[in-house]
């Protein structure tokens, strides 16, 4: 059964350890405050100037001037501090940040990330993802596997334009965790229910499969 956009964050989440300041991306990033230990401390940092973010907020708590990146309303945890994106793109070039959770619209084999203009289509622009590519030392990404066509999103090589040049570590996607190494991408895990056959089926790159593959833990 392919993981729903709440279970591939939940998963990531598994990747948040103690100590560590994280940065979001938009889209299914922002979902992975919901799910971290409650026994860790975390700092989520976004980019538009906020240090402390908590999880969403419940329906009839939001407030409008308290937002992500994305423009979400969202919480923040004790201690939050709120700054200017000068400050906040300081942060993020002096890698202050340990792990950085992008989404994604292609991912390539050498860990090439494509996740900002689909060329003749409006986009909003490019946002802080160029510099959080740049800087980070850490990167994983959430995505679909596929688009909506059916056609993979893991690929030899990515055919959008480029956010950044072999930066990616790791991706989580509906079917699977992907490992990005020196020969490509090693098959780390796999959806509950969902075959090894099914994935390789589902991926443009070539997939390096060693000994059995475990199921996520969700």
């Amino acid at each position: 059964m392919a993981l729903d956009k709440n279970q591939i964050a939940q998963r990531i989440a598994q990747e948040v350890k103690d100590g560590y300041y994280v940065n979001l991306g938009i889209g299914i990033p922002t979902l992975v405050a919901n799910y971290v230990r409650t026994d860790i401390s975390v700092e989520f940092q976004s980019e538009n100037g906020v240090l402390g973010m908590g999880p969403f907020p419940f329906e009839g708590e939001e407030d409008a001037d308290i937002i992500n990146a994305g423009k979400q309303t969202i919480t923040t945890l004790p201690g939050a501090s709120f700054f200017d994106s000068a400050f906040s793109f300081g942060m993020i070039r002096a890698q202050k940040v340990d792990l950085t959770i992008l989404g994604a619209m292609e991912v390539s084999e050498n860990g090439d990330i494509a996740n900002w203009k689909i060329p003749g289509k409006m986009v909003k622009g490019m946002g802080g993802a160029m510099d959080l590519v740049a800087s980070a030392e850490n990167i994983i990404v959430a995505m679909m596997h596929v688009n909506k066509a059916g056609e993979s999103k893991i690929l030899k090589k990515c055919t959008l334009p480029l956010t950044g040049v072999g930066c990616v570590k790791k991706v989580v996607t509906e079917l699977a965790v992907l490992e990005v190494t020196p020969k490509g991408f090693k098959l780390l895990e796999r959806a509950p229910g969902v075959s090894v056959e099914d994935i390789i089926k589902a991926t443009e790159a070539d997939l390096i499969v060693e000994g059995d593959i475990p199921e996520m833990s969700i």
